[in-house]
C-alpha cells in the first residue's frame, strides 16, 4: 500500500511532462528512486534512494504543476472570507 502514493505521483509526472518513460523503483530497504528509460530500454537513475514522502516531493517538483481551475464561485467565496477576516 505504501507505493500507491508514489505511483500516483509518477502518473501525474507522466501526464505533466508528456513523457511515459518515467518509472519508480522500490529497493529492498523500502526506499524509492526515479528512473527514466531511454529508447534502448536502458534506465537512467534520476534520483538517489529516498523515503516515500521525500520521493513524492521530489517527483512533484520535476515538472510544473497543473494550474488549478478556479471558478467564479471560488473567487467570490475567497473574497467573502478575506472581508470577514478584515472586519473581525
Amino acid at each position: 500500500m505504501r507505493s500507491t502514493k508514489a505511483t500516483a505521483a509518477i502518473e501525474r509526472l507522466k501526464q505533466r511532462s508528456g513523457n511515459p518513460r518515467y518509472a519508480m523503483v522500490l529497493n529492498a530497504n523500502g526506499l524509492f528512486y526515479l528512473t527514466l528509460s531511454s529508447e534502448n530500454n536502458l534506465s537512467e537513475k534520476i534520483s538517489e534512494p529516498l523515503m516515500l514522502d521525500d520521493f513524492v516531493q521530489f517527483v512533484n517538483n520535476i515538472a510544473p504543476q497543473k494550474a488549478k481551475r478556479i471558478s467564479k464561485f471560488d473567487v467570490a467565496f475567497e473574497k467573502q472570507l478575506t472581508q470577514k477576516n478584515n472586519e473581525g
